[in-house]
């Protein structure tokens, strides 16, 4: 994002209380103006991505996919992804944020509703290829953004509430596809593709009022008034005072936090990834019925947003990012070695609840780390890179399941591969202390 750099504060040092009360007015204002509307696109980035694994059961009979060229498919849009990650990023700090997030919202809104017409495999990777290319950058730019607002104090909580769109997808979306699947027969359209129809056209209409209601930076933001925009802007300055941090971008490629940072990423998304995008198709060999999916898939998206929420407050109190981060994981790879021994729905259901629980919350955490060491065109191409891995895991993630499903026949193989790879993260997570000893 270009010119990023704030003007110096011009607020009376004399008065502690009254600077202290402008910051919290301006505080809550840019929360409330840039936090819903930014929560609200990544609840329908999300369910775009995720939607798919409800689609496919009714899709891949009538298309004829496997398991493993479903899992293929539901996993190359994180291929188009990775590859125009970092430039999507890098050209939203050339732009600004409002444009390019505008650009990206609507472009990856009518992708995501052109797959309802794909007729066969080769299409299917087409149109999910292209959805990858169209959202890439969404996710770190929008991490990035919210470091030019928020001080680090606040980060986790606001971090928390932007991600919490995550878990709500799964809690809303669950149920609102399986109802659109109903809608089979209806115009001779399949319910599937009623609902990639339906769940797509939204983010195009949430980028037209992005256009409208972000501001990039705190100085550009008319609905604070100078006095808020001084506040906020000093808060920032003196942050950035007290931090010594990378600005240029080729310094990431040689920071070995950068990479221990993608590799965490990397396993934890397989993970995620592996249990959301096949936990319809768990839960319907588990002999739940079609019409009953949605709902009982909520349930760890419930409880996982509670645990989101309550985690990063904890994290933003006590300040021990890494150490949280290390319990999440290993809460995750534990809880999904529980799952897979469970041959009862509710036993395995509390397992998968936890991973996710886990999963979820570990990345939030996870997303205030770079921001401690990169700033500037540094930060923007650096979440971009680091979440560029993130990316390839959610490709690995639903392949390897969907690969693990057609060579035995269940999905215990596969959970224990995501159970180990989680538990590799945490290990990942607890070499970073090392590097990271203020975090």
């Amino acid at each position: 994002m270009a010119n990023v750099t704030t003007t110096t504060s011009h607020l009376p040092q004399s008065q502690p209380e009254v600077h202290s009360g402008l910051q919290r007015r301006a505080m809550k204002k840019a929360a409330w103006r840039l936090i819903p509307l930014l929560a609200l696109a990544y609840f329908f980035n999300y369910l775009d991505r995720t939607s798919v694994g409800y689609a496919a059961l009714q899709m891949t009979d009538q298309l004829g996919l496997t398991a493993a060229q479903f899992g293929l498919g539901a996993g190359i849009m994180f291929v188009g992804y990775c590859l125009c990650e970092v430039p999507s990023n890098l050209a939203m700090y050339r732009f600004g944020a409002r444009v390019w997030m505008a650009r990206i919202m609507i472009s990856w809104g009518l992708a995501a509703a052109a797959t309802a017409w794909v007729i066969g495999p080769y299409s299917f990777y087409a149109v999910r290829f292209i959805l990858g290319v169209a959202e890439a950058g969404f996710f770190p730019g929008v991490i990035f953004f919210l470091t030019l607002w928020f001080p680090a104090q606040y980060r986790t909580r606001v971090l928390a509430w932007f991600t919490v769109a995550t878990p709500i997808s799964f809690l809303v979306g669950g149920p609102l596809s399986i109802w659109l699947l109903q809608m089979h027969g209806i115009w001779g359209l399949a319910g599937w593709q009623w609902m990639f129809l339906i769940e797509g056209i939204p983010a195009c209409v949430l980028g037209l009022i992005t256009l409208k209601v972000l501001a990039n930076r705190p100085s550009e933001a008319k609905w604070l008034t100078q006095e808020e925009r001084d506040a906020l802007n000093d808060m920032l300055e003196k942050e950035a005072g007290k931090d010594q941090k990378r600005h240029d971008f080729g310094v990431v490629l040689k920071d070995s936090r950068v990479w221990i940072l993608s590799s965490i990423t990397f396993s934890f998304t397989i993970g995620t990834y592996g249990i959301g995008i096949w936990l319809p198709q768990m839960l319907k060999a588990h002999g739940v019925e079609i019409s009953m999916i949605g709902w009982v898939a909520a349930i760890p998206y419930f409880f996982s947003t509670l645990g989101l929420l309550f985690w990063a407050k904890y994290v933003d109190r006590t300040g021990r990012g890494i150490l949280n981060l290390v319990i999440a994981l290993v809460l995750a790879g534990l809880a999904l070695m529980f799952a897979l021994n469970m041959n009862a729905l509710a036993p395995a259901l509390i397992g998968i609840t936890l991973a996710l629980v886990g999963t979820i919350s570990a990345k939030t955490i996870f997303y205030t780390l770079p921001a401690k060491f990169l700033s500037g065109r540094a930060a923007a191409g650096g979440i971009a890179l680091i979440n560029t891995f993130g990316a390839f895991g959610g490709f690995v993630g639903p392949y390897l399941m969907g690969y693990l499903k057609d060579a035995t026949q269940s999905f215990t193989a596969g959970l224990m591969v995501m159970g180990c790879v989680l538990l590799f993260a945490a290990l990942m997570a607890v070499s970073l202390r090392f590097f990271m000893r203020d975090a």
